[in-house]
């Protein structure tokens, strides 16, 4: 019986979810208190601009956003990221910068980042961030046009 009660809600509520594309935000697999997974493994975006290095966020200042949930280090922080979230969302969803460069969308690892003209990009690793630095500009001009195309395709379609 709860089935013919529960299978037909799903169907309402399956499309309200689906309006944000599929793996535009790059999150962990799994809910967090505050909804969806964790976006940018967990990292607080704003440190990365305010402290100039990636520093763990807590759950006690977390915000479900875009998909993805991010956690801050601090409520100054949280409360910077809500008044301004544009300016400190990773580029390309948190995807590897060199990956959305080849069309692709790898894992962003917040120990390997760069800001550049205010934006924050993520790499895979060390290696890739170091592929990616040889023509930062380049392939930032690639992965942007690709962003398009692949924004709201699934990782594995890729």
């Amino acid at each position: 019986m709860w089935k013919s009660l529960i299978l037909p809600l799903l169907g309402v509520v399956a499309p309200i979810g689906s309006a944000q594309g599929v793996d535009e935000i790059n999150v962990s697999k799994g809910g967090t208190l505050a909804g969806p997974g964790l976006a940018v493994h967990g990292y607080d975006v704003v440190a990365f601009f305010t402290e100039g290095k990636p520093a763990f966020g807590s759950d006690a200042h977390a915000l479900a956003h875009g998909g993805g949930t991010y956690r801050f280090a601090s409520r100054a922080n949280l409360d910077a990221f809500k008044a301004n979230p544009a300016k400190y969302e990773p580029a390309y969803g948190g995807f590897c910068a060199y990956g959305t460069a080849l069309g692709k969308k790898f894992d962003g690892d917040p120990r390997f980042w760069k800001i550049v003209d205010g934006r924050l990009y993520l790499n895979l690793n060390g290696d890739i961030q170091a592929e990616w630095s040889k023509d930062i500009a380049g392939n930032i001009a690639k992965a942007d046009k690709n962003w398009g195309r692949v924004r709201g395709v699934a990782v594995a379609k890729l």
